[in-house]
């Protein structure tokens, strides 16, 4: 289950362009000749060698490879782009490039130039500062810069400026979408359930284990010590989930009527408390909030196994959201809402092993995702193409990335085994 441990229990906003996120000059955005990108396709696009800034290459290829957008092909370091004026444009149409990135020095950070091949043009250009190589934010920089790369030939960014949220024993990380850049987020002293981001990406929510009961801690990842979330003190809170606004957040809790219930609390102002569901006997958890902020989905015990339901934001309107046949299909859990609110991803027990499903919410029609190990919780990218989820396929847990279109998947190398993740919303370039 999603944020759910076996303690006993029945277990996008659009990202902001690179010039609003850093003080970049504006970009030009020039006219658009050649090649057009179509949705679907995955035209060959090269990363142009160039003297110095191996490093920013390195990264910025794997963040386009990374997007499953395009094909990217690789080049020797003896096929020098130089100046523009010297590109071999002839032969990257040989080779069937439609793209061609090139980076070069510019003063205290890069000029990036995206290359119409067919066109035989510059297409787009910025001027990028970056911090050192050795500074914290460097990474971080360049993957924003590799997703504007991205968003000028698609017109939407990629996910390289994004980052993972993972328990690993029984601390919380936090990973770039690459798996770089590894660092804990809570202290080695606690024990910590059902780590979750905030929108803005600024702290995170969590349960604190306690002997069986747990409050609900909020994390400021700028630094300074947690806090509870009032009205969380008593019994086992578990499974925390922030409405889109970052004001609300629901929440299941052990009671003392044989079930578990989700509450609503508001956290901008710490108070409100709000029962959302009655289980008595039965167990409701799991929240995850539509991106409009008016429908909960969640898990439910209710017809017997855990399944998926959804209600409005208020408690009300409970119904059966993902279809099952008794006997057929087995538990369903770990829903989470999809960034454009058209589908849920969760996982589901088909042949006493887990796969990821999607459901469709208008349709109400299934797509499987996996088949090969047991797989769980998965979290959606904010492109709402990939997602992540913990699988056993590599010998132990690990977490995967699938792109949803073409099904390609990849491994995130986490040391120990890693559970839960969540996927955060861009970084921008004040974000901790």
């Amino acid at each position: 289950m999603r944020r759910v441990l076996a303690l006993g229990i029945v277990t996008l906003t659009a990202a902001a362009s690179l010039a609003a996120q850093d003080p970049t000059p504006p970009i030009d955005r020039g006219v658009r000749v050649g090649i057009t990108y179509t949705a679907g396709t995955r035209p060959r696009l090269v990363v142009l060698p160039g003297p110095g800034l191996d490093s920013v290459r390195t990264i910025v290829q794997r963040d386009i490879d990374f997007s499953d957008r395009f094909e990217v092909l690789p080049l020797s370091r003896g096929d020098a782009a130089g100046t523009t004026s010297s590109v071999n444009y002839q032969l990257y149409r040989t080779l069937g490039a439609a793209y061609g990135v090139e980076i070069r020095p510019a003063g205290t950070g890069v000029e990036i130039r995206l290359h119409d091949i067919g066109a035989g043009s510059v297409r787009q250009q910025a001027v990028v500062p970056l911090p050192a190589e050795t500074d914290a934010g460097f990474r971080m920089a360049v993957h924003r810069a590799a997703d504007e790369v991205v968003r000028w030939i698609t017109g939407t960014p990629g996910i390289a400026a994004t980052r993972l949220l993972v328990l690993v024993g029984k601390r919380a990380y936090r990973v770039d979408s690459d798996g770089g850049a590894l660092a804990a987020v809570t202290s080695s002293g606690e024990t910590v359930l059902s780590p979750t981001w905030s929108p803005d990406g600024r702290s995170i929510a969590y349960t604190r284990f306690l002997d069986g009961t747990g409050p609900i801690m909020i994390q400021p990842l700028a630094g300074g010590a947690p806090r509870p979330v009032k009205g969380t003190e008593s019994q086992l809170n578990f499974t925390p989930a922030f409405s889109p606004d970052g004001r609300t957040l629901a929440f299941a809790r052990t009671d003392q009527e044989g079930g578990t219930d989700i509450y609503a609390v508001n956290v901008a102002d710490n108070c409100c408390l709000r029962r959302l569901t009655v289980g008595r006997f039965a167990d409701n958890l799991s929240p995850t909030y539509a991106p409009d902020g008016r429908r909960i989905a969640f898990v439910s015990t209710r017809p017997g196994s855990p399944q998926i339901y959804a209600m409005s934001s208020d408690g009300t309107d409970q119904e059966l959201l993902a279809p099952f046949d008794y006997g057929a299909t087995g538990a369903s859990n770990a829903p989470e809402w999809s960034p454009d609110g058209a589908s849920v991803a969760f996982h589901r027990d088909i042949d006493r092993a887990q796969q990821i499903f999607i459901l469709e919410v208008g349709s109400r029609r299934f797509k499987q995702l996996t088949s090969s190990g047991r797989n769980s919780d998965p979290t959606w990218a904010p492109d709402g193409r990939h997602l992540a989820f913990v699988s056993d396929r590599s010998g132990r847990g690990q977490v995967w990335v699938i792109d949803t279109e073409s099904g390609r998947i990849r491994q995130i190398p986490l040391s120990g085994e890693a559970r839960l993740p969540h996927w955060s919303r861009h970084v921008g370039g004040t974000t901790p």
